[in-house]
């Protein structure tokens, strides 16, 4: 039997794997733990992780799906698993329905631990976790045996820096924007099952294996969509109208596959157009430089091997756009990557009083994407960035600026490109939907060189810009 388990932070999932996977022989399977695992042990993948944290940047979702992928590989065929808290998209549940496909099993039930705010909100604030071996406890519900002192391995207890009521609020607001259309993903296929999660350990527990030996006799009740609509917040449309603080300011959204070349051109529209150019990569990493707030909070996560949630980036970015000048417009790169992003997107901007101007879609052949992102090489002292056809260096191997040696980064092989390509038509495709939807969505041929795409560019700025 394979099984998944969601629910919000603070549900309970931790502490019903455990129980669950000693009563039906489960392998516990939890992204934190995979991360860093994979980290500590320093796999391939692991080191490719290590990298982009390095840089200060966010792991991509293709290096996670392939460290499960190559789990499970290892797993015995007969062995039942428990996937902890994953998938957290609709893009992730259809990447783990092809990989089980292709292993000739397949997901079982879906158990999503529903839970209100508030008993959130005081689960968190109670919360311990060991800073050696990340067990969780509760210093009511679950208190350790010594206070302080973990119960597995006597580490230190300590409360998380992210389990503030202020944090925990926003966490669950984009947790609830994400999980929406995951549990519409599950909810046809009858595999999707609820629980309320707000009693004792006990008896969700009972609950859950009430249910599971339901589910085994092919007789458990599935979640109807009208269950499903009643835990989602109504997202607002793409289109959604706000009073704008300031006229004429050009708003944009940049989007576009790896090597399709939003970094340059990013960087022509700023100067042409006078445009604030706002880089999540950048702003992620100046975060982390400057030790902000933030910042701070986004590293406690990396410090512990763990992926940097979505409310961080979201919040990251929501402080740079309103700090953006008054009657100056901005342009979005590298987010949002997801509808839900989007929809959190069209929240920030009614706040702010910015509408969105228009989204830019640079479309790229997958072919010429993969000729453009195999052949980058980068000088390892300076870090200039080479191309064997577009750029190549005077001396095959040696920068021409300082003599350095040139090497290809692991995410720029052309397998690992392919499946970077692959994540990102899962991901941008409902994205593309939405704003097409919404009429703002303005698609830009991406193929020939840079200064003829950033031509096709301007000009469809400069007929946005008459509109504004």
């Amino acid at each position: 039997m394979h099984i998944a388990l969601l629910g919000p932070s603070g549900a309970g999932k931790g502490t019903q794997a455990v129980k669950l996977c000693s009563r039906f022989n489960l392998r516990h399977f939890s992204i934190g733990d995979l991360l860093r695992k994979n980290l500590e042990a320093r796999t391939a993948l692991g080191l490719l992780a290590r990298k982009y944290m390095d840089r200060c940047e966010l792991v991509p979702d293709e290096v996670v799906e392939a460290m499960i992928e190559e789990r499970l590989q290892r797993i015995p065929a007969e062995q039942g698993i428990l996937l902890d808290g994953f998938p957290r998209t609709p893009e992730q549940a259809g990447f783990l329905d092809d990989l089980f496909k292709r292993s000739g099993c397949h997901l079982d039930a879906v158990i999503y631990l529903k839970l209100d705010e508030e008993p959130v909100l005081y689960r968190l604030q109670g919360r311990l976790v060991c800073r050696r071996c990340h067990t969780p406890c509760h210093a009511q519900l679950k208190p350790p045996l010594k206070p302080g002192i973990c119960d597995v391995c006597g580490g230190d207890l300590q409360p998380r820096p992210d389990d503030s009521a202020e944090v925990a609020r926003r966490r669950l607001r984009v947790f609830q924007r994400h999980i929406g259309s995951v549990l519409e993903y599950y909810q046809p296929s009858n595999r999707l099952h609820l629980v309320d999660a707000g009693s004792s350990i006990d008896a969700v527990y009972a609950d859950i294996v009430a249910l599971l030996d339901d589910a085994q006799r092919r007789e458990a009740r599935a979640a109807t969509r009208e269950e499903i609509a009643r835990l989602q917040p109504v997202p607002p449309p793409a289109a959604a109208l706000v009073a704008p603080t300031s006229k004429h300011a050009l708003n944009l959204v940049l989007l576009g596959g790896p090597g399709s070349g939003k970094g340059t051109q990013a960087e022509n529209l700023e100067r042409e157009f006078q445009l604030c150019h706002v880089a999540s990569g950048d702003l992620f990493r100046e975060n982390l430089k400057n030790s902000t707030r933030l910042g701070l909070l986004a590293k406690s996560y990396m410090d512990r091997g763990e992926l940097v949630p979505d409310d961080i980036t979201e919040a990251m970015v929501e402080e740079r756009l309103a700090r953006v000048e008054n009657g100056r417009g901005f342009l979005l790169d590298g987010f949002p990557r997801t509808l839900p992003q989007a929809v959190a997107l069209t929240e920030m901007l009614a706040k702010l009083g910015r509408p969105l101007s228009g989204v830019l879609y640079i479309r790229v052949f997958d072919a010429t994407l993969v000729e453009r992102l195999s052949g980058r090489w980068i000088c390892r002292a300076c870090q200039t960035p080479y191309h064997l056809l577009f750029k190549p260096s005077s001396r095959a191997g040696v920068c021409d600026k300082c003599g350095g040696e040139l090497y290809q980064r692991d995410d720029d092989k052309p397998d690992t490109v392919r499946a970077r390509l692959k994540t990102f038509h899962r991901q941008t495709e409902p994205l593309i939907a939405y704003y097409q939807h919404a009429g703002s969505l303005s698609e830009i041929d991406g193929e020939g060189n840079v200064v003829a795409i950033g031509s096709r560019l301007s000009a469809v700025v400069k007929e946005l810009l008459e509109r504004t």
